[in-house]
């Protein structure tokens, strides 16, 4: 081994971290993508520290004596509740543990000992993901004890490897499939063919590798991740799926699967909350699974199969689409054209592929990354994130994190959602507050450290009061300044066009209220999140009140939105301007009182969203009081452009049928554009009981829980799945239900009816009672009119 002379000064950008004791101290482990490649850092002999109350200091003494290489410090810091604190500082971390565990029995508290060592070196230097490595020294690829410092603005070019397998139905091993890194790649279980035509071979742009073991095909991907040394691996239910069947081979053939850096296995671990789901940690290498991002995005689609989401955004999708299609075809070309088999495997990869560049999801995680704190592949993660930058900030104010559970889970309000008025209505405008809820916590000064110096002032003056009594310090605070800055970031983001950036930052600044009001929270309190959600309360009636003197009605609101008719028919430019005067009007409003009464500089900002030319609120299924989250509009851009919008209602719902999300479309636009709707209605009755639209009367439903968990008030969804999987049972072909997932039926005259299995007359009157007459009469209703009015009068019925 050599040591480099020259002065280490590298910028890289946090794969993956790791910790573990050693006789001497606690050694951690960070992998870097660096310009010069990858990089371990090791910072050897690390101390960690926790904090015990000095109060409690000669109680705790027996358990301090009976644990080796404890340190005692007095310290500047003090708890929520001003006692202060001791620091135990330990040469192995999992000591703090046994000293938490030694003292709780006798009710005597140990702060932040569980805070991991590797994330509190990274957060204690205001390290989220991009770092300066200086000084240290190199041997080989790694740099030991070198210093680590922020280094926000780096960010690396990734060397990126889509994987996909193909297996029987058992999850037989058959081939596996790397498309990245420089190499497309299939390897194959069997032996090569004597002969392959030459069209066949001219046709593959890949290479096909023939394995004649199981065993040779695991040897064969762990000499591959070695010699290609990707940085990410990107897949769908990679992790769930495919890396678990790899692990399963592998340990059924007694060889390894050292995917990781420097050939080093997979750590794998179940999740606490999450029965059978499971993270795949392995050394230098992040695994990035594509649902999981999209989710972690917001994202949505009706189905995230690899099928629905690539057609969805690509056009295009798999080489076979039907599940029993589909294990038939892989068998049969396993069995008797390999080729095949291996073409349609690297498909899959290909279109994660571009499925990853399409949404620049890559950059989303890099900046999700950066902005949390959280490893590239450590999805969720909120109250981690907020951790992560609440920590070291209060430390610096003198205070140390209280432990989850000293305050007990209690019910706090949640947003604000006015009572609705029912009908239909022209010129609606929709005004909104931007981030609320991190507007309340940066305007009022919402902070669980100047709560805690709230509470223990001697005098309220110089305090801003909050809703119930709270008050908050206005010189001593952390989180107000946090959300400043990610807010003061994403705009900059915005202006710089880089949405995978904006979007990262405004999830983690939307998600701090919600943090603060979950029971598994460090800093959990029912006062503070409360004091964010019912300031927006207060802030969503004083809007309400503000618009309706100056002559608006308020037909809803929802948290930070409020809709707002303007009592006439308006020109569209007209409804435009109106919306424009009254955002300028609230802004300053709200700037000049929050001066005045509080004097809080004002960071409440509303904004303009929509114009609605047409609007429908309906009322409650069966009741003549207005619904809540669900309604529909015909929106009209500045340009003039028409956009139907539906929330909530049946047409946004993927359990409803298509028959029933069509019919409500086509009855709201008639009306919205003034056209006869009337006979459209008795026309598709009519054209859905003559089986002219039987393809549209498909339930699609999830399966939450194993078929057999449903023993009760069994749904019609269960029903549909048992059936089917009786059915798969006869001719030999995998269950499909046993586990959940979705399941697509039809109601017919014997009950629910699996696509797969249909024998029965479709009930075509349940879809007539339970589809289009719910929809039709909560439409209708409002006109004066009602469904079996005008399908009786055509004689539709029975």
């Amino acid at each position: 081994m050599s040591s480099a002379l020259a002065p280490i000064e590298l910028r890289g950008f946090l794969l993956t971290r790791n910790w573990r004791d050693l006789p001497d101290g606690t050694e951690i482990e960070y992998w870097l993508a660096t310009d010069e490649g990858p990089k371990k850092v090791l910072l050897t002999r690390q101390t960690s520290v926790a904090f015990l109350p000095a109060c409690h200091r000669a109680a705790a003494q027996a358990s301090l004596a009976s644990l080796q290489g404890l340190e005692v410090k007095e310290l500047g810091l003090k708890t929520f509740d001003q006692q202060p604190v001791l620091g135990i500082y330990a040469r192995r971390f999992r000591d703090l543990g046994k000293l938490a565990r030694a003292l709780q029995p006798l009710g005597l508290p140990l702060y932040e000992a569980d805070v991991r060592p590797h994330d509190r070196y990274l957060m204690e230097r205001f390290i989220t993901a991009g770092v300066l490595v200086e000084g240290g020294h190199q041997e080989g690829s790694t740099i030991i004890d070198g210093r680590l410092k922020p280094a926000s603005g780096w960010r690396p070019v990734l060397k990126v490897v889509s994987l996909d397998i193909e297996t029987s139905a058992t999850e037989d091993l058959y081939s596996v499939a790397l498309d990245g890194a420089g190499d497309r790649v299939v390897f194959m279980l069997g032996e090569a063919p004597e002969s392959v035509s030459a069209p066949a071979v001219s046709q593959m742009d890949f290479r096909l590798v023939y394995c004649s073991t199981r065993r040779a095909m695991i040897e064969q991907l762990n000499a591959w991740f070695a010699d290609h040394d990707p940085d990410v691996i990107v897949g769908w239910s990679v992790i769930q799926f495919d890396l678990r069947v790899l692990q399963k081979t592998a340990d059924a053939n007694s060889v390894q699967l050292l995917l990781g850096r420097e050939r080093r296995p997979i750590a794998w671990r179940t999740h606490p909350g999450r029965q059978g789901y499971l993270f795949a940690p392995m050394p230098g290498r992040v695994v990035v699974d594509g649902i999981e991002a999209l989710r972690a995005g917001m994202w949505s689609f009706p189905s995230f199969s690899l099928e629905a989401v690539s057609q969805a955004l690509l056009g295009e999708g798999k080489e076979i689409g039907d599940a029993y299609d589909k294990m038939a075809e892989i068998e049969r070309r396993y069995q008797e054209d390999k080729p095949a088999l291996a073409s349609y495997n690297i498909r899959d990869c290909a279109l994660v592929l571009r499925i990853f560049d399409k949404l620049e999801l890559l950059s989303f995680v890099l900046e999700r990354a950066q902005t949390t704190g959280l490893q590239i592949d450590h999805f969720g993660g909120s109250i981690a994130a907020f951790s992560h930058h609440y920590l070291p900030r209060m430390h610096r104010l003198g205070y140390v994190a209280p432990n989850v559970g000293d305050i007990a889970a209690k019910a706090f309000p949640g947003g604000y959602v006015m009572d609705s008025t029912p009908g239909f209505y022209d010129s609606v405008v929709v005004l909104d507050y931007k981030s609320l809820y991190p507007s309340i916590i940066r305007t009022f000064l919402v902070d669980p450290v100047g709560l805690a110096e709230g509470e223990s002032a001697d005098a309220q003056t110089g305090l801003v009061q909050g809703p119930q009594g709270t008050l908050f310090s206005r010189e001593k605070h952390c989180l107000p300044d946090i959300v400043t800055a990610l807010s003061n970031a994403r705009d900059e983001a915005k202006r710089a066009r880089n949405q995978p950036l904006s979007q990262a930052l405004k999830l983690l600044m939307n998600s701090f209220a919600g943090v603060l009001g979950a029971s598994e929270c460090r800093f959990f309190n029912p006062k503070l999140v409360s004091a964010v959600t019912l300031r927006g309360h207060e802030v969503m009636k004083l809007t309400r009140t503000f618009v309706e003197q100056r002559g608006y009605q308020v037909i809803y609101g929802d948290t930070d939105s409020i809709f707002i008719w303007l009592k006439r028919t308006y020109p569209n430019t007209e409804a435009h301007a109106i919306a424009a005067g009254l955002v300028q009007e609230i802004n300053a409003w709200w700037t000049r009182k929050l001066r005045e009464e509080q004097q809080l500089e004002n960071f409440l900002e509303i904004e303009f969203d929509t114009h609605y030319a047409k609007f429908f609120m309906p009322t409650i299924r069966g009741s003549d009081v207005g619904s809540k989250k669900r309604y529909a509009g015909l929106s009209v851009d500045e340009a003039g452009q028409e956009e139907m919008v539906y929330r909530g209602l049946e047409m946004a719902r993927s359990d409803w049928t298509p028959l029933a999300r069509q019919f409500q479309e086509g009855l709201l636009s008639r009306i919205f554009h003034g056209e006869p709707y009337r006979d459209f209605v008795a026309d598709y009755a009519r054209s859905m009981l003559d089986g002219q639209m039987d393809a549209l009367l498909v339930y699609r439903k999830r399966l939450r829980h194993r078929l057999d968990a449903y023993e009760v008030n069994v749904p019609p969804q269960v029903r549909a799945a048992r059936i089917a999987d009786a059915h798969n049972a006869k001719l030999n072909r995998p269950q499909q239900y046993q586990r959940g997932g979705w399941i697509e039926y039809v109601m017919a005259q014997s009950g629910p009816e699996p696509l797969e299995a249909r024998h029965s007359r479709i009930d075509y009157e349940h879809y007539l009672v339970k589809q289009l007459q719910p929809i039709a009469d909560a439409i209708l209703q409002p006109l004066g009119d009602s469904f079996v009015a005008l399908t009786s009068a055509q004689t539709v019925l029975f």
